[in-house]
């Protein structure tokens, strides 16, 4: 029995071929495909191919970053050349405000991390509320009026988040996740402590290549993983 050439994809293109293959043989000659019980197979035999080419063709699509259409494909491919997606952008403003302190001693004040001041945008349909954080403390000191001024410092828009992960010695490539779908890579500080008890901390700086890292260099990498929970996590590493 012959083969015959395949090259259709649609369901009625391969029922066709299915029936010229048939046909080719002796025995299926004069036999009527349209009005016999095996026309059945033959249309079962048609589905299963055209599933089975839609799949491999999908499948295909995915391994290249041209035709890839899930986002998780595509960040894996373009974590071979380097790339790493970026993440959202928190909105920012520079802030000029005074406290008085002059029925204190204080010398300086600190302006601790995290929410420093809300706003309100009143729009024609809603009222939204937004939160403003800075992701470090800042100090400045008492002037002689007994007033702290901070001057044009930089806060953002968002939640100030604090994570803590204890590291596994027993496991030397341990990587750790922060489940936050809006979280914005830009303002991300990293501090590692000796043990858990430590008062003392070692600040860890983000990098994106291999080249500028050192035996002694402190540093953590990051990227994006897919997670079915939220749209954007972060799988972080660190060389130290």
């Amino acid at each position: 029995m012959p083969l015959v050439n395949f090259s259709n994809l649609d369901f009625v293109g391969i029922k066709e071929s299915i029936k010229d293959y048939l046909r080719a043989n002796s025995n299926f000659t004069d036999y009527d495909f349209e009005g016999s019980n095996l026309s059945t197979i033959v249309d079962a035999l048609a589905y299963n191919t055209y599933i089975t080419s839609y799949n491999a063709n999908m499948v295909a699509n995915e391994v290249f970053i041209d035709s890839a259409t899930l986002r998780e494909n595509v960040v894996s491919l373009a974590r071979n050349i380097g790339y790493v997606p970026r993440s959202r952008k928190a909105a920012c403003a520079n802030v000029t405000f005074s406290v008085n302190v002059s029925n204190t001693t204080a010398v300086t004040v600190t302006l601790k991390a995290g929410a420093v001041l809300t706003s309100r945008s009143t729009g024609v349909t809603k009222t939204q509320n937004f939160i403003f954080s800075i992701p470090n403390d800042i100090s400045v000191p008492v002037d002689t009026n007994g007033r702290a001024t901070f001057r044009n410092i930089k806060v953002y828009e968002g939640t100030y988040i604090t994570q803590t992960f204890t590291v596994d010695t027993a496991n030397a490539n341990q990587k750790f996740i922060l489940p936050n779908s809006g979280i914005d890579t830009d303002l991300l500080t990293v501090n590692v402590k000796d043990t858990k008890e430590s008062s003392v901390s070692r600040n860890f700086e983000l990098y994106k290549s291999l080249f500028d890292v050192t035996a002694s260099t402190r540093s953590f990498f990051i990227q994006e993983i897919g997670q079915e929970d939220t749209n954007f996590c972060l799988e972080m590493a660190f060389l130290a």
